[in-house]
């Protein structure tokens, strides 16, 4: 029998609670309070790797961000940025997914096992296995991409620098949207399906009017989720590391390149704290989005 509202809990069932619950804020305060304040307190500083600033570090207020703020280096990253969540994510990885789990919502066999097992296969192979395959396609001397397109000599990497990795990006992180899409579609009544069929409307009609009305909610999380990875991903690092010349140089790898292999630890702080408050807005959208969907469920 469930508790009565407004009748006080045994303080040994409080005890239970706080013992179960203790843990989990202890792990969040470690790993996720204490880094993110003392990112804001780096960000304020003059800290370095080396160098008097590495020993004692100077309190310089907002200049760390005015000067990220102006700095064209950081102005192009964030427009590579967005470029690549664009691409990869909303265009990339949400259309393939869908596009998989459509073609593949009514098949049975091997066919779909097969094809789903590959698409998988891309989404839990370490990354850095997954680079070296990549690099390996696209290499100019011996790239399997090149023995295909007999275009020797071809540098993908080095001629088209945003479009590998945005592609790279789509092939590796697929899966999770084919997955929640089927998920989606699965709950879709064939017979409404049959019904539009038999009266007329195209396949665009039946995505239109039909699928994409009772999906809706899934679509905006999915993309959601996928934009807030997308954007966080270091794993270009392992192809391009930014190159060349700062052409595929997004936020995480920007941010590696100023603050660990450029030194300069608290103006790196300082942009990881804006990348924070982009996520946090990411976050709050997603609540938000959450909320919402519970609230229409609700009778």
């Amino acid at each position: 029998m469930s508790r009565l509202k407004g009748v006080p809990s045994p303080p040994g069932e409080a005890r239970q609670v706080s013992t179960f619950v203790l843990p989990a804020l202890v792990l969040i305060g470690v790993f996720l309070v204490f880094p993110a304040l003392w990112t804001i307190y780096l960000g304020l500083t003059d800290y370095r790797l080396t160098g008097l600033e590495a020993a004692e570090p100077q309190v310089v207020g907002l200049d760390n961000y005015t000067s990220a703020l102006g700095d064209e280096r950081f102005r192009g990253s964030l427009w590579l940025t967005v470029q690549f969540v664009l691409g990869s994510a909303v265009i990339g990885q949400a259309g393939l997914g869908f596009a998989i789990a459509w073609v593949l919502r009514d098949r049975r066999g091997p066919v779909k096992r097969v094809t789903e097992g590959l698409v998988l296969l891309a989404w839990i192979l370490p990354s850095s296995v997954v680079a070296f395959l990549w690099i390996a396609l696209l290499d100019r001397d011996e790239g399997t991409l090149n023995a295909l397109l007999h275009t020797p000599g071809s540098a993908w990497l080095l001629d088209h620098p945003m479009p590998s990795i945005i592609v790279f990006n789509v092939w590796r992180g697929t899966a999770f949207s084919m997955m929640l899409y089927s998920a989606a579609l699965s709950n879709v009544p064939p017979s409404l399906l049959e019904t539009a069929r038999l009266a007329g409307a195209s396949t665009f009609q039946q995505l239109r009017d039909v699928v994409l009305p009772r999906i809706k909610g899934h679509v905006l999380t999915n993309l959601l989720l996928i934009s807030l990875w997308t954007f966080n991903d270091f794993s270009t690092f392992q192809i391009t590391a930014g190159g060349p010349d700062g052409r595929s140089e997004i936020l995480p790898v920007y941010i590696y390149n100023v603050a660990l292999s450029g030194g300069r630890l608290g103006f790196g702080a300082a942009i990881s704290f804006l990348v924070l408050l982009v996520n946090l807005v990411f976050a709050l959208a997603y609540l938000r989005l959450l909320r919402s969907r519970h609230a229409e469920a609700a009778p």
